[in-house]
């Protein structure tokens, strides 16, 4: 912007498409609405090698777990392991019984994740015109548990960007839009439908394992890039769900207007696009480099969290 200000949400998006009311006023699925039981039957059919590829990343992985700026890593804590046995006070159980177990103290978001379309939001309003004061104390509208309920099953296509574009890895800020996603595919041999789930691969977070802290500074990921046409086209598609190896699935600070997370609110708060964020595709992406193959079979379910802004989940791609 010409005086060095960002321009606000509102004003940026205010003629953008909206999936608000579409699906009814108590709404809060959004676009996942688009994959009925045809979808699921269709992507079923897929199915040929019995190969199946799971995308979470390994929670409390040695070499870290990359997180959103600010929100710290999950730690796990072993409450009971064989050596809560050696003292006399230890627990007995008829038989001799012994056993291990732990828990986690992480934040909803902090791997592998879908967001609730609750999860963001301008103006004073969430997903489908609910009031961002139902987020007070916990998401009463738009949380991730009405996801959870439903589950997310669909025919989807691996986009290998970093390939595409002859990268290892797409470099910091580095931006792609709707158009280099149809080339993409293009280029794969590989035909975008509509109410197809979108899974966008950039391995860029192999440069958190390569850097560490060093990772966080300057903070600014690849992604997709907003533009009133990308918006349009994802409306026009019927996307449901966008999936990414990143940690916010776009770029994080828009290089034409200095917005963060434009598309968070463009594609999420207003047509109710669901997000998964931080998933491992590099098995997966190997192996259809090497059959040619990237429509694939795909489903999730986040955990069932009430009230929450998100939720891990471990998502299973069959080939």
């Amino acid at each position: 912007m010409s005086d060095g200000t960002a321009p606000d949400l509102t004003d940026l998006l205010a003629d953008s498409p909206s999936n608000w009311g579409k699906w009814g006023p108590d709404d809060e699925v959004g676009s996942l609405n688009y994959l009925g039981p045809e979808q699921v039957v269709a992507a079923a059919s897929l199915i040929s090698s019995g190969k199946v590829f799971t995308l979470q990343r390994l929670i409390g992985d040695p070499k870290g777990d990359p997180v959103w700026p600010g929100r710290t890593p999950a730690t796990r804590t072993q409450i009971l392991d064989e050596s809560s046995w050696d003292g006399a006070d230890a627990p007995q159980f008829p038989g001799g019984l012994h056993y291990a177990d732990d828990k986690i103290d992480a934040f909803l978001q902090g791997s592998t994740q879908y967001d609730a379309l609750g999860h963001v939001w301008y103006g004073g309003q969430l997903y489908n015109g609910f009031d961002a004061r139902t987020t007070v104390g916990g998401m009463d509208k738009a949380s991730v548990e009405p996801i959870a309920q439903r589950g997310v099953v669909g025919r989807a296509v691996l986009l290998d960007m970093a390939r595409f574009r002859g990268k290892d890895t797409l470099d910091s800020a580095e931006t792609y839009t709707h158009e280099d996603l149809v080339a993409c595919a293009e280029a794969q041999g590989v035909e975008l439908r509509k109410r197809d789930i979108l899974l966008i691969r950039t391995n860029y977070l192999q440069l958190f394992l390569e850097l560490g802290d060093k990772f966080y500074e300057g903070f600014c990921e690849p992604g997709l890039v907003y533009s009133p046409e990308l918006v349009q086209w994802f409306a026009d598609m019927e996307i449901p769900n966008l999936v990414t190896d990143t940690i916010a699935n776009e770029v994080t600070i828009d290089p034409e207007n200095g917005v963060a997370l434009v598309l968070h609110n463009a594609l999420m708060r207003n047509l109710g696009i669901a997000f998964t964020e931080i998933c491992d595709l590099e098995a997966l992406a190997a192996d259809c480099a090497e059959d040619g193959r990237y429509e694939l079979f795909y489903a999730a379910a986040p955990l069932k969290v009430a009230k929450g802004s998100g939720s891990p989940v471990n998502p299973l791609v069959v080939k």
